[in-house]
């Protein structure tokens, strides 16, 4: 997608990349959800599963170093670029009947080393200050926590 090419979000908000995501500097790529159980046609994560260029890219830039992580209905465009195949992982409640060839684990974050996910809307929370826990510390996980007046709920789920 160039640079200048206009995202607009499912809410109607325009968004213009200020750069491409360039696969070999990034080291962890979230992707969120949205726009499930709207009508057909509305934007959201149904249309680009239809669309297939989300998941043709999230195919292509997977690599080893690349952590992806994923909230809500996000984890359908991983799993439609066949990034969840028989991996563990989590999704909005609502739609993990539709999730395809990963392995469901029920729990609120699911952490399979370069691939965690997280299950509805406030589960963003929990896997964002997961994400800051493993890759900066607990004490600054709990001090983010403190910052935004969120308790963590539930645990995370860890291959071992």
């Amino acid at each position: 997608m160039p640079a200048t090419s206009v995202v607009t979000l499912m809410s109607g908000l325009a968004i213009t990349p200020q750069a491409v995501l360039d696969p070999a500097r990034a080291d962890l790529l979230i992707v969120p959800g949205g726009g499930y159980g709207l009508p057909a046609g509305s934007p959201g994560v149904p249309a680009e599963i239809a669309r297939g260029r989300t998941p043709s890219a999230l195919a292509d830039i997977r690599r080893g170093e690349l952590t992806i992580a994923a909230v809500c209905t996000g984890v359908m465009l991983l799993s439609a670029a066949g990034i969840t195949r028989n991996r563990a992982c989590t999704t909005h409640r609502r739609v993990r009947a539709d999730l395809e060839g990963g392995i469901l684990v029920d729990a609120r974050v699911v952490d399979d080393g370069d691939l965690v996910t997280a299950g509805g809307v406030t589960s963003g929370l929990d896997l964002a200050l997961w994400l800051v826990e493993r890759e900066l510390g607990a004490e600054l996980a709990v001090s983010v926590e403190a910052l935004l007046e969120y308790e963590r709920r539930g645990t995370v789920w860890r291959r071992r």
